[in-house]
Order: structure tokens, then sequence, then C-alpha cells
């Protein structure tokens, strides 16, 4: 019995292996994180660069009336203004004042 004890003591097989193993694992393990992170980050920074892109977008256009040989249409003017979180740096985005600007520029005539 005390034979077997220091038999399994002095026994090294496979001890290396694991070690090296469990490293190995632990090194790929970091190194997979450190690249998701990374991934993420690109990943976002591209989202931020297009939705900046698309907040620069003027959307402003007009044509003139286009006349054929039977049919013609007038034309059209749409002017594009900004927001006024883009207009104002010093404006709460949370002012429910602010949320919803509404300008009526004809006279709404009513029915007697």
């Amino acid at each position: 019995m005390r034979n077997m004890w220091r038999n399994l003591w002095l026994d090294n097989d496979g001890f290396i292996i694991s070690s090296e193993l469990i490293l190995v694992g632990t090194v790929l393990v970091i190194g997979l994180l450190v690249g998701i992170v990374s991934v993420r980050d690109q990943v976002l920074l591209e989202v931020r660069d297009v939705a900046a892109a698309m907040s620069k977008t003027v959307q402003t256009f007009s044509f003139a009336a286009v006349t054929g040989h039977s049919a013609s249409t007038g034309g059209s003017v749409f002017g594009d203004v900004g927001d006024f979180c883009d207009q104002l740096s010093g404006i709460s985005a949370c002012d429910p004042d602010l949320c919803i600007s509404v300008t009526v520029g004809a006279n709404i005539e009513t029915a007697d």
C-alpha cells in the first residue's frame, strides 16, 4: 500500500500536458474576448459614422414646372430645416415643449 501511494505521488504522466492545455486554453479565451471587444468597438464606430452622415443630409429639393406633349405639372419646393438639437447646444433634449414644433402658414377657414 505504501508503494502505491509513493508511485502515485511521484507519477508525473499527464501533468505537463494538462497544465499546457489549461494555459493554451486560457490564452485562447483571453484573445477571443479581446477580439470580440475590438469588433464591437469598430461596429459601433461605423454605426456612429453612418448616423452622423444621415443627420447631415439635406433633403431640400425643388423643381420647376414641366410641360410635355399632352400634360403638364406645376413645380414643387421643400426646404429642410435643422432640428432643435442641431441648432442650439444649450437645449435639453428632455424638454417637452421642444419635442414637437407646429407652424401653420395658411389661414384655416371654418364653415358656418
